[in-house]
């Protein structure tokens, strides 16, 4: 997912202006004066890290950070979950130990229901984005 977003944090989201992979094209263009426009920012956005032995908290920050920066908006604490599933169980059952785990899978319904609130919210016009009209110092 995250190689395909690429383009998500101001990338050029049309390669025939660089003619496919051209990395001199590319580079040319951006000296040009690129603005690296957040091709995703305003949209809402949820998060769901497991794993099965370390890792998961630091991979849901730094995941959560991204997109913050990107411009994306977060839904909310129940919308951001690291769960360790199967802890140090083998693999080869893990997907057993998370059909197993109601709470977790609750959690996940819990993400996407934030999500889907959020969504509404904004097309609404009522969430709070109390930074919205502030411009980034730093855009890229």
């Amino acid at each position: 997912m995250i190689d395909r977003l690429v383009c998500a944090d101001g990338g050029n989201p049309d390669p025939t202006t660089t003619h496919g992979k051209k990395p001199e094209e590319a580079k040319a263009l951006e000296l040009k004066g690129w603005d690296y426009p957040k091709h995703l920012a305003g949209r809402a956005y949820g998060l769901v890290v497991h794993g099965d032995v370390a890792g998961i908290e630091g991979s849901r920050r730094s995941l959560s950070d991204w997109l913050d920066w990107m411009g994306l908006i977060d839904a909310g604490s129940q919308a951001r979950l690291d769960r360790y599933v199967g802890y140090y169980e083998p693999y080869a059952t893990s997907h057993d130990t998370l059909d197993a785990d109601k709470n977790m899978q609750a959690e996940v319904r819990n993400v996407a229901q934030a999500v889907a609130n959020a969504v509404r919210e904004l097309r609404a016009g009522t969430l709070s984005q109390p930074d919205k009209n502030i411009a980034k110092a730093r855009p890229k």
